[in-house]
């Protein structure tokens, strides 16, 4: 299994960007995918998720409203679509996948994702 991960860049406040994970190995469609990320002398956290149950998404409420979690089942992609940047948005981001009941909402907690992106690094100027 791979996840690849990119898009990332040094960009001002108030741009755009677009990560995207590439996923290769595994039946892309059947997994939950979701994007975390961790800033240099924090803990890694979540940013957004998208099942593979009729794609409901869910944000972490930093995010939300300026992020958007996207999957394209036929290219084996997922995408984040982050707008209006913030300097606190700097981080390394990561892309994951897991395994999840049919029906059931997103997870927010890293250890329900059993495959990791190594990660692309965001990074937002003041």
């Amino acid at each position: 299994v791979q996840l690849q991960a990119s898009g990332g860049g040094l960009v001002q406040a108030g741009d755009f960007l677009r990560l995207s994970c590439a996923a290769s190995g595994l039946t892309f469609s059947t997994y939950d995918w979701a994007w975390f990320r961790q800033a240099p002398g924090k803990e890694r956290e979540f940013v957004a998720v998208v099942t593979w149950t009729n794609g409901i998404t869910d944000y972490a409420d930093s995010v939300k409203g300026r992020f958007t979690i996207s999957r394209d089942n036929a290219k084996n992609t997922v995408y984040l679509q982050m707008n209006s940047l913030k300097p606190g948005d700097t981080a390394v981001y990561y892309c994951a996948a897991g395994r999840r009941p049919y029906g059931s909402r997103g997870a927010r907690w890293d250890y329900e994702y059993g495959y990791w992106g190594q990660g692309t690094l965001v990074t937002v100027s003041s």
